[in-house]
């Protein structure tokens, strides 16, 4: 597996640093633009932004003598500039860096929900679109095979959403506003309330929890008052993924800061998941892009010194019991021979430098 050039990793960092400044700035937004207008011989400044229709909405401002009005319109220039240097650097990190971007579509998903509040509401982006998210994170190349998607998956812990008093503006509208034709999918269970977007060409937005307890709940979607209208589907193990969640970037237009499941998390997750997925029709297409993204995940980890974070997560699961324990021995036993030697290389190591046991998933 390629490394990525330090050079490149760097300049992550600082597209890391530089957005979650321009975060700030959602007032006034760098698509739009200042515009003076005089009236009655008085001098006003007016912002203008996109309506999302081909036209521009605007925005009263201030009096141009308004010192703070002048500041702002100085600061809005500064940030224009900042966004077209941030898009050169997107631009570097995935021409020549080695790293993902996302399609155009879960790259303007993302990017209207994070400017909504989903990830300072304690959202986490999971599913292969995290996962494309990984390769700037570890510092090595990931082959695209892997990541390829038609779909974002957002999860959020049920509490967080319960107690958070506060909400997305309504997911529809945003969602809309990328394409007209998203519509809510009515739930299987033939509940009023729905976790799941699609457009009229199939791509789907999909809101995920931690299931609450017991499987009861699993058929039934949760209200979440955070998501702004949205359900979400109860998922057995999420609570282990989304734990401890980190932050990064992810690849699109001038860059979009992301919350994402910690890698040894995510691999363990997969191995799991992978376990429990029958072997037939389009559940044997997902278990083996599980299996091929958890596998990828042991080489990098183990290539970038992060063994010991491998181990730690994989001991937690391992130790919720026997239902945990049949899940990962099932999934680790479709890896091929190469990666089992890995991912064995990798929890021994690990937890000798953890000074933890460790249990194989399989027999070496």
């Amino acid at each position: 597996m390629k490394p990525i050039d330090l050079m490149y990793q760097t300049m992550l960092a600082e597209l890391g640093q530089r957005s979650r400044d321009a975060a700030w700035t959602a007032d006034f937004p760098a698509e739009g633009r200042f515009t003076p207008v005089t009236v009655k011989d008085r001098k006003y400044w007016y912002f203008d932004i996109p309506d999302g229709q081909g036209g521009r909405a605007r925005r009263y401002v201030g009096p141009a003598e308004d010192s703070d009005v002048a500041q702002r319109v100085a600061a809005h220039k500064v940030e224009k500039d900042d966004l077209k240097a941030r898009r050169r650097i997107v631009s570097s990190l995935t021409r020549e860096g080695g790293m993902i971007a996302p399609d155009a579509m879960t790259g303007d998903v993302v990017e209207a929900l994070a400017a909504g509040g989903l990830f300072r509401l304690r959202g986490v982006l999971i599913g292969t679109v995290a996962f494309q998210t990984y390769s700037g994170l570890l510092g090595v190349r990931l082959p695209m095979a892997s990541i390829l998607t038609g779909d974002a998956d957002i999860a959020q812990d049920y509490a967080i959403s319960s107690e958070v008093e506060d909400s997305l503006p309504p997911i529809l509208d945003l969602l809309q506003r990328i394409d007209p034709s998203f519509r809510a999918v009515p739930h299987r269970s033939g509940a009023a309330a729905s976790s799941a977007f699609q457009t009229s060409t199939g791509y789907r937005v999909e809101f995920l929890t931690s299931n609450r307890g017991t499987d009861d709940y699993l058929d039934l979607p949760a209200k979440m008052p955070a998501l702004g209208g949205a359900s979400a589907d109860p998922l057995r193990f999420l609570d282990f993924l989304i734990r401890d969640p980190v932050r990064t970037m992810l690849l699109h237009k001038s860059g979009v800061p992301v919350t994402v499941p910690d890698p040894s998390r995510y691999a363990v997750h997969k191995l799991i998941v992978a376990g429990r997925r029958h072997a037939d029709g389009q559940a044997a297409v997902k278990r083996d892009k599980d299996i091929c993204q958890a596998a990828l995940l042991f080489e990098a980890l183990l290539q970038t010194r992060r063994a010991t974070d491998l181990a730690l997560v994989y001991n937690e699961a391992w130790e919720r019991g026997a239902a945990w324990q049949y899940a990962i021995r099932a999934g680790a036993a479709m890896l091929d021979q190469d990666d089992r030697d890995r991912l064995t290389t990798c929890l021994l190591k690990g937890s000798k430098d953890a000074g933890e046991q460790v249990v194989l998933p399989f027999d070496i």
